[in-house]
């Protein structure tokens, strides 16, 4: 990794820890939402990084555009801003959030430790993130996945609709 890659990596990493920590711990939904959209910025950096410009483009143009348009959209709609404050934790919530979070780090710490020992990544294709490795990958190998995420995309619209349906 030469150094201007690094200073990129450098800057991506903090733009998507700091939009991260933002979305976590702000109060207002439409702040937090914002953040969310730059962290899908970073996330698209990371991955012209890895010379993967057509994923890159699906996760500005599909994430960080339509998908946070409806996140926005139902933040408005619901008016959060509005409800009362943070309800009480359970008892069992109290007890069992340090437990999984410590269990937590620990897995990541486990999982970190042998990274300076593992090869280095295989050295990617010359057409690695293009429209037809993308393509091909898409309707070949996760054609059947590819499908039932479709059926399930339309189930739940069909499914919000009836609901919203409902209501009027």
């Amino acid at each position: 990794m030469d150094s201007l890659q690094f200073f990129g990596f450098v800057i991506f990493a903090t733009l998507a820890i700091a939009s991260a920590l933002v979305v976590v711990f702000h109060r207002s939904p439409v702040i937090s939402a914002l953040a969310l959209a730059f962290n899908l910025v970073a996330i698209a950096g990371f991955y012209m990084m890895l010379n993967a410009q057509f994923v890159a483009l699906l996760q500005v143009i599909v994430y960080a555009g339509a998908i946070m348009v409806l996140i926005l959209f139902v933040i408005m709609l619901l008016a959060i801003s509005n409800e009362a404050g943070l309800h009480k934790s359970g008892r069992i919530q109290t007890v069992l959030a340090p437990l999984l979070g410590i269990a937590c780090a620990a897995a990541l710490g486990w999982g970190l430790w042998g990274v300076g020992d593992a090869n280095p990544l295989p050295v990617s294709s010359a057409d690695f993130g293009t429209v037809n490795s993308v393509g091909t990958e898409l309707f070949s190998t996760f054609f059947y996945a590819f499908e039932v995420i479709s059926l399930l995309l339309v189930v739940a619209m069909i499914g919000s609709v009836l609901l919203a349906k409902r209501r009027l």
